[in-house]
């Protein structure tokens, strides 16, 4: 929790062969992806009573009741999207999935990511007539295909000639009357993946949502695989697979995804572990006990542990009833909520020297205020170690780190980084450790915001 980042948001997408409540298989694989975004969120359904849809600002267990989900009522596909704070629209109309009508019929569409050659690609649509109603990547991909089946008269085709065009981070499900289509961009920064139900399919963002409603995980969408989903099954679409090198965005391994979800075909439990047993390894330090920030904390610290030899204890009460602290609005509203969202526990921190474990540090005040709490708890020296390494430039696709000026380490040394944050020590992952980190996973990754090196072309300022 610590490392004051969030990421734009989670998708979930599922087709049954006979009309049941598939919005209530949405709503619980939302509910396991919550963690991806807490501002808003929405589920929209397709059957023979049409398209419906419910997207509202709040949680999912706020935004929908057994009522709201009977509301939606019986269908073959529903697809569902939760989003950070953010880029939460003021116009709750706005919130994804948006539903959009067209000469050659409706389709519902939702994104996990972010273009970096939308600006371009918005004025292009704009110069030729098309009127954009949001700010969102989903739209603005939605108007491009549209204008490519109009062209084509093939939605797959419209697809395909459609991801040529975008750079950057996106990954997509698309529904229409008849079946799901699942998108993932031809770098991979955004992860997504298959389960089978017993009726049909599923795609996610992460393989948590599928145990969510008893799903097998069939295996991880390819970067640049087109899925499609019908009454006739599942095909894919390689057209765009091998075109561009593959670029994971390394975070969904450190913090993003939930520690029992496999990403890529690596246990993101076990990737944070190996992170804190190398963070042990590199950073090494004399200290009486090792214990994380929660949650994403928690498994490297349990590798730190491991790696060192130093005991390992939970050093902090989570309050489970206050959402992501970086995934509030503003600075303010984090800060209020660490208070009261993480307790230390002073019999494991009085007079000890403690190790503190956190998956980042960008902004640095929250650790400030953390350290803070461990030394009223009467711990005698804290040591902090995070897990990735320092943040020293903007990320450009979904991640809310968008200006040099926010990162601690873009203007500061490691001793003057160390005064600030209040600690008598501190370490960070080593670059070179990103690629063991996630040891097993196919693709190439993603690290520009540590090294400036960016996969594709980022916007000109």
């Amino acid at each position: 929790m610590g490392c004051e980042i969030h990421e734009e948001c989670g998708v979930f997408g599922i087709f049954s062969n006979v009309e049941t409540s598939v919005a209530v298989d949405a709503y619980y694989a939302l509910y396991a992806l919550q963690h991806r975004g807490q501002e808003s969120c929405g589920i929209a359904t397709a059957g023979k009573s049409g398209f419906r849809s419910r997207c509202r600002k709040g949680l999912v267990s706020d935004t929908f009741d057994a009522e709201k989900l009977r509301a939606l009522g019986a269908g073959n596909c529903a697809i569902g999207h939760v989003l950070y704070g953010a880029l939460a629209p003021e116009d709750e109309g706005n919130i994804q999935p948006l539903i959009i009508d067209h000469s050659r019929g409706m389709l519902s569409i939702c994104n996990n990511g972010a273009l970096s050659n939308s600006a371009t690609l918005r004025e292009e649509l704009e110069s030729n007539g098309v009127i954009l109603h949001t700010r969102s990547d989903a739209e603005l991909i939605a108007a491009l295909i549209i204008r490519e089946k109009l062209r084509t008269n093939s939605l797959i085709t419209a697809v395909s000639e459609t991801m040529r065009r975008l750079e950057g981070a996106y990954t997509l499900l698309i529904m229409t009357a008849d079946r799901l289509i699942g998108v993932r961009g031809m770098q991979g920064i955004r992860p997504l993946c298959i389960g089978k139900t017993e009726q049909g399919y599923c795609l996610s963002s992460e393989s948590c949502a599928l145990d969510s409603i008893g799903a097998e995980f069939v295996r991880d969408v390819a970067p640049g695989e087109i899925i499609i989903i019908d009454e006739k099954g599942m095909r894919s679409v390689t057209d765009n697979c091998g075109k561009k090198p593959s670029a994971l965005c390394i975070f969904e391994y450190v913090y993003f995804s939930r520690p029992d979800s496999s990403v890529d075909g690596v246990s993101v439990h076990e990737s944070r572990k190996r992170a804190g047993r190398f963070l042990a390894y590199d950073c090494p330090c004399e200290a009486d006990v090792v214990i994380g920030v929660p949650d994403s904390g928690l498994d490297a610290a349990i590798g730190y542990s491991e790696g060192s030899g130093i005991p390992y204890e939970i050093g902090f009460i989570k309050n489970k009833y206050i959402g992501r602290t970086f995934i509030q609005p503003t600075q303010a509203d984090r800060e209020d909520k660490v208070r009261i969202k993480l307790n230390p526990i002073v019999e494991v921190i009085k007079g000890k020297r403690v190790v503190l474990v956190d998956d980042s540090i960008v902004r640095g005040t929250t650790c400030a205020r953390i350290v803070k709490q461990l030394r009223k708890a009467g711990a005698t020296e804290v040591h902090m170690r995070a897990s990735c390494p320092p943040f020293l430039h903007p990320c450009y696709f979904g991640t809310d780190v968008g200006s040099e000026k926010i990162l601690i380490a873009h203007d500061h040394t490691l001793e003057e980084m160390r005064k600030i944050i209040g600690v008598d020590s501190l370490g960070f992952q080593r670059i070179e450790r990103c690629d063991e980190i996630a040891a097993g996973c196919p693709l190439g990754l993603c690290k520009g915001c540590f090294t400036g090196v960016y996969p594709c072309a980022i916007p000109k300022k």
